[in-house]
């Protein structure tokens, strides 16, 4: 019992420092809302960066066009394999004509009719894929997060009872 009262104030009063400290930082792990909104933002700051930088410049432009230039001498095939794709979807895209429509006109309805299906259930099939994977994603970072929040608990108490046993001690 031979502590001087300053030194039994002083000790308090880095055990409250201390205590200050854990709370706030048990505050900061606690507020999963708060670090999942500052991870976003500097998620976003980052990409925002990088596509500022991704802007070519008129060296770079003449510099590509060599390049698909080169690529055009050296693959000619693959040059009008494309070019014929490029067609093919252009001539999807520009209205027919009333020839057209009588000589193929019910087929490519029916082919126009089954590509749109085809489309849809692939559509909805990703629906459901994407929800079912965001269900999942959202129940796990819920579970963790509980896990996470029982763990900060359980040392909050633990470093509270610590804390009390140490004032206790030394008064």
């Amino acid at each position: 019992m031979g502590q001087d009262p300053g030194e039994i104030r002083q000790d308090i009063e880095q055990t409250r420092e201390r205590m200050g400290d854990t709370v706030e930082a048990l505050g900061h792990k606690t507020d999963v809302t708060g670090r999942a909104k500052e991870a976003m933002s500097s998620r976003v700051d980052s990409v925002k960066s990088k596509v500022t930088g991704t802007t070519p410049d008129s060296g770079e432009v003449k510099q590509g066009a060599k390049r698909a230039a080169g690529m055009a001498q050296e693959n000619p095939l693959g040059l009008a394999i494309g070019a014929a794709a490029v067609g093919f979807v252009g001539g999807l895209l520009i209205p027919s004509t009333s020839v057209e429509d009588d000589k193929i006109g019910p087929m490519a309805d029916q082919v126009k009719e089954k590509v749109k299906e085809t489309g849809q259930d692939a559509m909805e099939r990703g629906k459901d894929v994407a929800q079912q994977a965001a269900q999942s994603a959202k129940d796990t970072a819920q579970e963790a997060g509980r896990e996470h929040a029982d763990g900060l608990k359980d040392t909050a108490q633990q470093k509270a009872q610590e804390t009390r046993e140490e004032t206790g001690s030394t008064a």
